[in-house]
């Protein structure tokens, strides 16, 4: 019976090293492993290169695949340089000035980035396509080019820029601004003081662009320009599946993503928790005066850019296709909404133990944020290529042939989205009250689900729906190994897309926007509801 005490008592003293654990292995599990079997798979790659003909084949190759990796970063770095151009100016002009509807603005401005860019670049066809609303053969041209895959998903991704640069400037304690504007113009005040303090919430925004303009297949695709993410999909489907080229070419984006994870750590990840809190601070409105109705106008312009797509895709559908949207959806959107829903759930329940283990300064939380941060940066090809490798056997069939396989890479991708929007939470409480709970002998699990979780119910349902969102907009994961009948809405719309009806590929496009504006009020209504309590 002692004996039988003890052991509770240790299990009970133990009970966060190994949730944390078990939760950190999950991670492990799904983002690691695969890179890591990609890195073995590269390793094992034989070529016999006695051979003349093969080992010209190869320097043509490499030459090819160079220029194409070349113009992939290239369009990545001009994408991240135009949102950060228009983001930060937007985001100072919606969260630090007078001008008139702006937070209605935002909203709109920011409902883009929760689709996937593709639909956007669907929508733009229908108006700058040659048969578009204001088509013509010089639009078109513009359009089905590099600057036009650099324009489309700019706009796409400069919500994430704005919306960051706004929850920055919201966050700055206002005793600093205050003392600023005794002495300072608006202008300077911003200049000098605001925008250098938020420049980590800037830094993470433009990490963010690049990293999923670097993704990006669908649009480059789309608008018949060549990059490197299609290299490495050509080499997985149709005639020219050849899986060892596959990993060959993930070699060099692998090298891509530890970089850009350096770069996270370096500029956001010790900062990103008090910066982009989801707190916010009194702050004054600055007065434009008489550039308040130029100003105004620029960030309306900018909403009404997020729209144009939309409502071009909904022009297109029409009547007709409409109504021949139950015929081909199909359970595409089913799919969707389910594995989607799943692997939120599961990125939430790890959120929570790692999340708040990493808000708490736990040991081994910052490797788990970090393991998670590289899922996110590593190109979705490369996630995808080592997702394919691991899981694409006899043995695993079970998984790899079902809907579980979507909910992992969901989880492998999104995982630091739940993480780091738990953590800010979290880190904005004191740990008063569990460390009181702790002294009168309440258990780990026992704490995080009776104070930790209630007090910051807020924070968790916010990673909820952003994940939910996320999962739902992913295109460039799921279109390398989803199972056969079982596609999620965005790849059913990408694969009809060459050869559906286009009244019909629109009507679903547009099915797609609608259910994630659905989502998207579902979470702010409930968070809303929980910040009233």
């Amino acid at each position: 019976m002692g004996r039988a005490t003890l052991r509770g008592g240790a299990l009970r003293r133990r009970q966060e090293p190994l949730l944390v654990g078990t939760a950190g292995l999950v991670l492990l599990v799904a983002a690691l492993l695969p890179l890591a079997r990609v890195a073995l798979d590269v390793g094992a790659l034989r070529l016999d290169l006695a051979t003349p003909h093969l080992l010209l084949r190869l320097l043509g190759w490499v030459g090819v695949v160079g220029r194409l990796l070349l113009r992939s970063l290239a369009i990545a770095g001009a994408v991240t340089a135009l949102a950060l151009l228009l983001g930060i100016p937007l985001g100072t002009l919606v969260a630090r000035t007078d001008v008139a509807g702006r937070r209605w603005v935002l909203l709109l401005h920011a409902f883009p980035m929760f689709l996937p860019p593709f639909l956007l670049a669907l929508g733009w066809f229908h108006v700058l396509g040659r048969h578009g609303l204001v088509g013509t053969e010089a639009t078109a041209e513009m359009l089905f080019s590099a600057p036009g895959v650099v324009a489309v998903l700019a706009l796409a991704f400069t919500p994430v820029v704005t919306c960051l640069t706004a929850l920055g400037l919201v966050a700055v304690d206002p005793s600093l601004e205050e003392a600023a504007r005794v002495v300072a113009t608006p202008l300077r005040t911003t200049t000098r003081i605001l925008l250098p303090l938020v420049w980590p919430a800037a830094a993470l925004g433009a990490l963010i662009v690049f990293v999923l303009a670097l993704s990006e297949l669908a649009v480059p695709t789309f608008l018949r320009v060549r990059v490197y993410p299609a290299a490495v999909f050509t080499r997985l489907g149709g005639v020219a599946y050849a899986p060892g080229e596959a990993v060959a070419l993930a070699l060099p984006l692998i090298g891509v993503a530890l970089v850009l994870l350096v770069l996270e750590r370096r500029l956001a990840a010790r900062r990103s928790f008090a910066v982009l809190g989801l707190g916010s601070a009194d702050h004054p409105p600055f007065a434009l005066g008489r550039w308040r109705r130029g100003a105004t106008g620029l960030v309306w312009l900018a909403g009404a850019l997020s729209l144009a797509p939309v409502a071009s895709l909904a022009w297109r559908a029409g009547r007709e296709g409409f109504l021949a949207v139950p015929v081909w959806i199909g359970a595409s959107l089913v799919t969707s909404l389910g594995s989607a829903g799943l692997a939120a759930a599961v990125i939430v329940a790890l959120g929570l133990v790692l999340g708040h283990a990493g808000a708490r300064d736990r040991f081994g939380a910052r490797l788990l944020d970090a393991l998670a941060v590289l899922g996110f940066v590593t190109p979705a090809v490369v996630l995808g290529v080592g997702l394919i490798g691991v899981w694409n056997r006899p043995v695993t069939h079970w998984l790899y042939g079902s809907t579980a396989i979507l909910v992992l890479g969901y989880v492998a991708r999104y995982a630091t989205v739940g993480m780091r929007t738990i953590a800010v939470t979290v880190a904005q409480s004191s740990p008063s009250l569990e460390d009181a709970a702790a002294t009168c002998g309440a258990r780990y699990l026992r704490r995080l689900l009776g104070i930790v979780l209630p007090l910051n119910a807020r924070g968790v349902l916010a990673a909820f729906f952003l994940a939910l969102v996320f999962c739902l907009r992913d295109l460039e994961l799921p279109v390398l190994f989803y199972p056969p009948g079982r596609e999620p809405l965005p790849v059913r719309i990408f694969t009809l897309e060459a050869n559906g009806p286009e009244a019909v590929v629109a009507a679903l496009a547009v099915v797609h926007v609608l259910v994630t504006a659905a989502v998207l009020a579902a979470g702010l209504m409930l968070v809303r509801g929980r910040q009233g309590r």
